[in-house]
């Protein structure tokens, strides 16, 4: 919006729903304040918050280009919607277990990115996995302690108790990953023609601090393996490398809050101790989420480059659109907020 502007450069960060942007005025080019463009309470409607030095606001409200684009965003002119990145996939079809690895990569990206986890999710797993076997082993030890010298006893003691409480702290967090990965397996397994899958932080899937939306071509085949294959890998780097670049996990939630996981599937769906129907669920209109679309290189690419995208970005769910509903699982997941503790829910 202001980058073109001859009164103001702006830092190389692009404008975007709810993201301030840091303004740079005058000659000196020195930093003048911040402005964050939000979604107003009433559809259609935009709320500009400016931060910024009063003769620079007295500047933006003759500056014609910026009253120009606030007048086009007022009448409706700014969609609200954020287009789907697409990923292609150099095949007919989609494995579900390459449909599992991706969402637990980008579940895994979304916890780090959003400060809800202290590192990545391997480095977590494998610590987790590290502290539980030396704790076993130090179990061992102990009670075959008689002949130990009372030094050694205590030292080890001691170590036992530390790694205890490393296992406290992530063992929570490591139970609800594991509970919704198990689930989302489930899922998969019971219906492979899942069309969209969604991860939403936040108090509520209702009240969204960030949402991500994956959609997936809904001829899949199963191998009825879910063992991590080179394509899953390829998928997961390029899901996240665009996630990045779209500027996704660019700012962070300082705090504890839950991770939930959606799906979009046929409404027979029948998993009732790992997902409830939701009928009515829609998307949060003030946040946008962030969305990838898999498409397969036959029929979906095709589809997808037709005039109205409108029309071609939903073409493989359009025909069964009517009997997919959204599910909202049951399993959880509570950050541990840099490395915080979660409470009890």
């Amino acid at each position: 919006m202001l980058i073109n502007s001859p009164r103001f450069d702006v830092y190389s960060n692009d404008f975007g729903w709810g993201r301030p942007v840091a303004v740079r005025a005058g000659a000196a080019n020195a930093f003048d304040g911040r402005i964050t463009i939000s979604r107003g309470l009433e559809e259609g409607s935009v709320e500009i918050e400016a931060c910024l030095a009063e003769e620079t606001l007295s500047g933006l409200e003759v500056d014609k280009e910026f009253m120009e684009f606030a007048a086009a965003m007022e009448e409706g002119g700014g969609s609200s919607e954020m287009e789907p990145m697409n990923i292609d996939i150099s095949a007919d079809s989609l494995d579900c277990s390459a449909v599992f690895h991706v969402v637990a990569d980008v579940l895994g990206f979304v916890l780090f990115m959003h400060q809800q986890i202290p590192s990545v999710l391997q480095d977590i797993t494998q610590e987790f996995d590290d502290l539980s076997g030396e704790f076993r082993e130090l179990e061992l030890e102990l009670a075959k302690s008689e002949g130990m010298a009372l030094s050694t006893r205590r030292k080890q003691a001691s170590r036992r108790r530390e790694v205890k409480m490393g296992i406290r702290r992530l063992e929570k967090v490591m139970g609800c990953i594991s509970n919704l990965k198990n689930a989302l397996q489930l899922v998969i397994t019971e219906v492979p023609d899942v069309e969209k899958i969604s991860l939403v932080l936040g108090p509520s899937p209702l009240r969204p601090l960030h949402t991500y939306e994956l959609s997936f071509p809904l001829e899949k085949s199963f191998s009825g393996d879910f063992g991590r294959t080179k394509v899953a890998e390829t998928l997961s780097r390029k899901a996240i490398r665009t996630l990045i670049s779209m500027g996704a996990g660019s700012d962070s939630y300082v705090g504890s809050t839950k991770l939930f996981l959606l799906v979009k599937a046929p409404s027979h769906l029948s998993l009732p101790l790992h997902f409830l129907p939701k009928r009515d669920f829609r998307q949060n209109k003030k946040k946008v989420p962030w969305r990838l679309r898999f498409r397969c290189r036959t029929r979906d690419v095709e589809m997808n480059d037709q005039p109205n995208d409108c029309v071609g970005s939903a073409g493989f769910e359009e025909s069964t659109s009517k009997d997919m509903i959204w599910f909202q699982c049951r399993h959880t997941i509570k950050g541990l907020a840099c490395g915080i503790s979660p409470s009890e829910d």
